[in-house]
């Protein structure tokens, strides 16, 4: 469980940032000194719900940086993240008669690697997991000529919808899931599945909850193995493709649908936010590390901590010796049906 502070609020470093929101509107928010206050210094765009930004990706190099943004209307727009200026907008094609809306991207990624001064390379995925990449070259002073070619396009599901997508740091592998669609990755060259989680078993009472995953990441930028996702049910899942098809570690996060997760560049800890607001951050090598955690309930502050060598399956108290709902603990382990003592200093043992 993550540990919970009230922080006080004396200024930010220097910093710049582009938000996005449900009227199309970009917002530039700059802080400048070594404390200063974060404030909106520019704005692009006019309101419209029709170009709500549906998903965002930056290449923020130094020399010659482009930002890509993909909007309601099925519009992808590709711009300079300095100033604004739009290098170019194409339309992402849907069935006929239907609208943009019924098949809304869901996924975009702009690619860094080989990427040359009046192009680019782009990945997108809609919700009814139709991915294309396209490559394309644009006269950076006129923005409705470009040469936009689709490279490859393909079905990353059957059924279900896609809500989330994530590249991997070398851009060779990506991984999506969603309302239905098990989280499954994908090599980008080849345009093909190279894995698939395998769906949770049924529980005690015999029920089947079918996958809903909101957000993802890979957990490095140098193995893309290793990727978590979080889920509409508050639950935050480590899976290991070179391991097993199921997650190798899972939590819950609070009671609220995870709605973001996001790597550190320590390849170890993510950052977990859900749909009230709570943030949190999370070793995730501490997910099986055989120790036995002991906590207050009351204040939800640990108390000691005992390292036991092999992973743990189980653990009980000895009321005789603790007070019931005094205690509560976080096991780290697999699954198992062995259990282990309660431990007090006045203990003795029978035999």
């Amino acid at each position: 469980m993550p540990r919970t502070t009230t922080l006080e609020c004396p200024g930010c470093p220097p910093l710049r940032a582009l938000t996005f929101d449900s009227l199309g509107l970009i917002k530039v928010i700059e802080s400048r000194g070594e404390r200063g206050i974060p404030q909106v210094v520019e704005r692009w765009g006019v309101p419209d719900s029709s170009k709500c930004v549906l998903a965002a990706s930056i290449d923020d190099r130094k020399k010659d940086p482009l930002l890509a943004v993909a909007r309601k209307n099925g519009e992808v727009a590709v711009l300079n993240p300095l100033n604004g200026d739009i290098c170019v907008v194409f339309s992402i094609d849907v069935e006929d008669g239907a609208q943009p809306e019924d098949d809304a991207i869901a996924g975009l990624h702009l690619f860094k690697r080989e990427r040359s001064t009046g192009s680019c390379a782009l990945l997108t995925c809609t919700t009814k997991g139709n991915a294309s990449m396209r490559s394309i070259e644009f006269d950076k002073s006129m923005a409705d000529d470009a040469n936009i070619s689709v490279m490859k396009t393909w079905k990353v599901c059957g059924s279900g919808n896609v809500l989330c997508s994530k590249v991997d740091g070398s851009e060779n592998y990506a991984v999506f899931g969603g309302k239905g669609v098990e989280v499954n990755l994908w090599d980008l060259e080849s345009s093909t599945k190279i894995w698939t989680a395998k769906p949770p078993p049924q529980n005690s009472l015999g029920i089947f909850t079918p996958a809903w995953f909101t957000c993802t990441t890979f957990l490095s930028n140098d193995d893309h193995r290793k990727f978590v996702a979080g889920t509409s049910g508050h639950r935050v899942h480590l899976y290991d493709t070179s391991a097993q098809r199921r997650p190798v570690l899972s939590f819950d996060f609070r009671e609220t649908a995870i709605k973001a997760v996001t790597e550190d560049q320590d390849g170890h800890t993510i950052y977990v936010g859900n749909g009230s607001g709570d943030l949190a951050s999370f070793d995730m090598r501490t997910g099986l590390d055989s120790y036995l955690r002991l906590w207050d309930i009351k204040t939800r502050q640990p108390l000691s901590a005992v390292f036991l060598k092999q992973h743990l399956t189980n653990v009980v108290f000895d009321s005789n010796f603790v007070d019931k709902g005094w205690f509560s603990l976080s096991l780290h382990g697999n699954c198992g049906n062995s259990t282990k003592r309660g431990w007090h200093p006045n203990y003795r043992d029978p035999n």
